[in-house]
């Protein structure tokens, strides 16, 4: 059959990354490729009651179809708790329950992108952000970013330069790849840039709650006095991604647009999943949950920082976040970490090769790594491994 696919595959071939990263799912191998939460520490027991309760109580509806913006007393808890943790005042109407962060992406990137519109994003940016909006055709410019976000010039020249400017991506909280967070002088700078220019802002925070130490600079969506940020937040990180649900903060007028696309994507998130994050939220503290998750990860960020400073070649520089669930290391100039990734895998160990999170390509001497995933040994032992295999390489 002569399959008449449309342009927009062109930008869905499988890359060479998918063939190596299929090697890394191998159980043999300790893998630091992946952004997966620590399976041990969902709160399985806790879920089969409520998973019951909530059939036993309200099957007939949690089985049915439902609003496309979702179930309102979920969306209401959602309300409460981003507001306090975006220090905005917000109600349900700001609220639509999506089917995670990824449909979030790609019905904002069908609302804005039009073939050859232009993103603005962070150097380097979520690789599956690229995804999402690779299917509208759009082109990219990387702005430049250092420790405490996007470099305020860099940006000023890409809006003037950038005619079909439209929509600009961040993850200023504990930022997929780097781990870095944006200081709070950066985030006023932003806002103050952005308020002179018609573009959409998106403010993804799938890691916001996920902090260490220190306290959390207030959010962009807080300093928004236009309506141009959409802030994404996801229940993947802080409960369960199988659940696969996420919303979106906005103006309620915008979310009506917002609502229309999604109808047409699914009609509606899983209104069982809905019913049952509502009823473990009325029955359990979720705060709580979350607290035993940062004891954990912070435990497993030092034990990875450590063994970093204790392995790799001292030519090789990586970040210390104070949340999240990644670290960057930065290799010599003309190291090729996609080489050094073959290299590692023959010692069953894996990372993610940095020049994935470049949307205009050419950058290879980084990698990122997650720790979260992993037990103490199997990381202490994964980067004992891949140090072996730097002082080699190197």
């Amino acid at each position: 059959m002569n399959r008449q696919f449309a342009r927009r595959m062109e930008r869905f071939q499988a890359s060479d990354l998918t063939p190596i990263l299929k090697a890394a799912a191998n159980p043999e191998v300790i893998s630091f490729a992946g952004g997966l939460p620590a399976p041990e520490l969902f709160p399985v027991e806790e879920y089969k009651k409520i998973a019951a309760a909530v059939l036993d109580k309200d099957g007939r509806r949690a089985l049915q179809y439902s609003s496309s913006a979702g179930h309102l007393p979920l969306r209401q808890k959602v309300a409460e708790r981003t507001g306090r943790l975006l220090k905005a005042p917000l109600t349900a109407d700001n609220i639509v329950i999506t089917t995670g962060s990824q449909q979030s992406l790609d019905i904002l990137a069908k609302m804005y992108i039009n073939e050859g519109d232009c993103i603005l994003c962070e150097s380097p940016t979520y690789l599956g952000a690229l995804s999402a909006f690779n299917g509208c055709l759009p082109s990219y410019r990387e702005v430049e970013t250092d420790d405490e976000g996007m470099v305020i010039a860099d940006l000023e020249r890409a809006l003037a330069t950038e005619k079909r400017a439209k929509l600009i991506y961040v993850i200023p909280d504990f930022q997929n790849p780097t781990g870095k967070t944006w200081s709070l002088d950066r985030r006023k700078r932003f806002m103050e840039t952005v308020s002179q220019h018609d573009v959409l802002v998106i403010e993804d925070n799938p890691y916001g709650e996920l902090r260490f130490e220190g306290t959390s600079p207030d959010s962009l969506k807080s300093m928004d006095r236009k309506g141009q940020v959409v802030t994404l937040g996801t229940f993947s990180k802080i409960f369960a991604p199988g659940l696969r649900v996420a919303w979106v903060c906005a103006d309620p007028e915008f979310l009506t647009y917002f609502c229309n696309l999604k109808e047409a994507a699914d009609l509606h998130t899983s209104t069982l999943s809905q019913y049952e994050i509502d009823a473990f939220l009325a029955s359990y503290d979720l705060d709580a949950h979350v607290e035993r998750l940062i004891t954990v990860y912070r435990e497993r960020r030092d034990i990875m920082v450590e063994a970093m400073a204790e392995h790799f070649p001292k030519s090789v520089t990586f970040t210390r976040p104070e949340g999240g669930l990644f670290t960057w290391a930065t290799l010599p100039e003309k190291v090729n970490a996609r080489q050094l990734f073959v290299k590692a895998l023959e010692k069953k160990v894996a990372f993610v090769p940095g020049g994935a999170f470049y949307p205009n390509a050419g950058r290879e001497n980084a990698m990122r790594l997650n720790y979260s995933n992993m037990p103490p040994e199997r990381i202490r032992e994964g980067v004992g491994r891949l140090g072996e295999v730097m002082k080699a390489y190197l």
